[in-house]
């Protein structure tokens, strides 16, 4: 899905708002917490962590935590600006924090957002919920929810947009009985086509699946690719990469391992493309070409994201984090047509199709 994805379902909403950031010079008090990882101290008390810390919810927020700043300090790396960093409280329990690049050099439009909560289930949501798992009972459902999600808009044309996003959600029905699981996925949107980062990032996907089971990648690929496919224009938002959710096959442990390392193929995945491409000539045409390429990713978050879609309908949301994964910048035109034998033809025909680009020779 997109950023936040369905997550906003469970109101894993983020605020951007407070252009301040923090820089941590020092270690939590407790050297089994080490907070000087983190872009700021963690959501959860470092304390109840530390008490904590075989609960699968610790370990959760704990590797988000350090998946965040690693990202954030990797593309930090490529751009003059740096992120802003808000750290929010959630009234009804749990927090988050939003890290946000806004109108770089190199970034137009960056947010690594991460979400720890805690609460009762809406009832809305409680009735999505049971839609997709038939075992959940109950009209009043505590959940603890943790994730990470993030958009990538460059302002170079020559890089493509990236999008990723690892949750865990644990819920206990009337019964007492805890019900847990994994979802996440990442994927790519070029606006030009490059078929070596496109092998790249497939192959880079399909390592951190085959270390776990050697039927993920094909199974998550494919939903992916049917999940972010923009039915009214008969076209894929990007090239795909892999997508699932409800996953729990490997046990709680197990499947925590298998998340963490898709999590961990994040940065090996997309920012070699960035050093790759950042120094790349454009001009005008380029330009245009992108700003309407983005006007297809806005409509695949606005007319078929199911979480979008709920975070909008969802009393007392936050709008600005439900919109956070839009471009600052994206364009519409009557008609548009396409020079025939373009570069640009050549995107559009892989997007009207699916590749399976990991099994494409080098």
């Amino acid at each position: 899905m997109n950023i936040c994805l369905y997550c906003i379902t469970l109101q894993l909403d983020f605020w951007i708002s407070n252009p301040l950031y923090f820089t941590l010079q020092a270690a939590a008090t407790n050297d089994e917490v080490d907070t000087s990882k983190f872009m700021t101290t963690p959501v959860t008390d470092l304390q109840k962590l530390q008490e904590t810390k075989d609960d699968m919810k610790t370990k959760m927020e704990l590797m988000i935590m350090k998946i965040q700043a690693d990202l954030c300090k990797s593309l930090e790396s490529f751009d003059e600006k740096k992120f802003i960093v808000d750290k929010w409280l959630r009234k009804k329990g749990g927090g988050g924090i939003s890290c946000v690049i806004q109108d770089g050099t190199v970034f137009e439009k960056a947010a690594v957002l991460i979400s720890v909560v805690h609460g009762n289930l809406s009832e809305d949501a409680i009735k999505r919920m049971k839609s997709r798992r038939g075992d959940i009972k109950g009209k009043s459902l505590p959940f603890f929810a943790a994730g990470i999600s993030s958009v990538i808009h460059p302002r170079s044309p020559m890089i493509p947009t990236f999008h990723f996003n690892y949750r865990y959600f644990e819920i206990i029905d009337d019964d007492g009985q805890k019900h847990w699981w994994f979802g996440g996925g990442s994927d790519l949107t070029p606006y030009y086509l490059d078929v070596a980062d496109a092998k790249h990032f497939h192959k880079t996907l399909k390592r951190a699946c085959d270390m776990h089971n050697p039927k993920f990648y094909p199974e998550f690929k494919n939903w992916c690719d049917k999940y972010f496919y923009i039915t009214h224009r008969q076209e894929h938002r990007g090239i795909g990469g892999i997508f699932f959710d409800d996953l729990d096959t490997l046990g709680s442990q197990g499947t925590f391992e298998f998340v963490k390392s898709c999590a961990e193929a994040v940065i090996p995945s997309y920012v070699p493309m960035v050093r790759k491409h950042v120094n790349d000539g454009y001009g005008y045409a380029e330009r245009h070409w992108q700003l309407l390429r983005r006007g297809r990713y806005v409509e695949f978050n606005l007319v078929y994201d199911r979480g979008t879609k709920f975070g909008l309908a969802t009393p007392e949301a936050r709008i600005e984090s439900i919109l956070a994964s839009l471009p600052l910048a994206a364009k519409w035109e009557y008609m548009h047509s396409i020079t025939p034998n373009s570069k640009e033809e050549e995107l559009m025909n892989v997007l009207k199709e699916v590749k399976d680009w990991a099994a494409e020779d080098d």
